[in-house]
């Protein structure tokens, strides 16, 4: 019990320090799960959070949270998921109460406008390196660079809503599959890098 009130604990913790980087939306904190769950505690291996990317950016909802809530459940199960969710919610909360309070006071502030100017320019590499990050894990082979491609012109030029997108992309990797299965080559696959630490599975109730 003291192993798995100890992991809930560090989960709560690494969300809780990241949601204060949520500005500009939750794919501008990409990065930082990335390199907490990943790169320093080694919860999840790098395919897999691109993974959880891909699903969370695919349901309703903020991604950050989305995010954090997979997460938390991939490491320690339902109880992994509220410690990640409360830690990634409560710092949002207290700085939205505070803007809420001062925005109309602050908004026409030379300062606090250029601030923010500033911030938005930042956020645009976030959400750059975030792509890039998450597209050297999902773009394995030509056929996910070329589906990767024509998501992209379809959004772009095509104005598609999101949700269409998406399912054209599932819909082509099932047919994707099914060809190669048909041609006898390998259906589209990442290999997964394991743990080097005890599993965190273990205390998944």
């Amino acid at each position: 019990m003291n192993r798995k009130l100890k992991l809930l604990t560090s989960i709560f913790m690494t969300f809780l320090k990241m949601g204060p980087l949520t500005f500009g939306g939750g794919y501008a904190l990409i990065p930082a799960i990335e390199k907490e769950v990943v790169d320093k505690k080694r919860w999840l291996c790098s395919e897999e959070i691109a993974d959880v990317f891909a699903v969370s950016g695919s349901v309703p909802g903020a991604v950050a949270v989305n995010s954090a809530t997979f997460i938390g459940y991939r490491i320690a199960g339902i109880s992994g998921s509220i410690a990640a969710l409360l830690g990634i919610l409560l710092p949002t909360f207290c700085l939205m109460l505070l803007l809420t309070i001062f925005y109309v006071q602050l908004k026409d502030n030379p300062k606090i406008e250029a601030a923010f100017t500033a911030i938005r320019a930042t956020v645009v590499a976030l959400i750059a390196y975030a792509a890039i990050k998450i597209g050297r894990a999902s773009i394995v082979d030509f056929a996910t660079g070329a589906l990767t491609a024509i998501a992209a012109l379809l959004l772009y030029f095509g104005h598609l809503h999101p949700l269409l997108v998406i399912v054209f992309g599932a819909t082509a990797g099932v047919t994707l599959v099914k060809i190669r299965k048909h041609g006898g080559r390998s259906p589209l696959s990442v290999t997964r890098k394991p743990q080097d630490k005890e599993s965190v599975y273990d205390y998944m109730i």
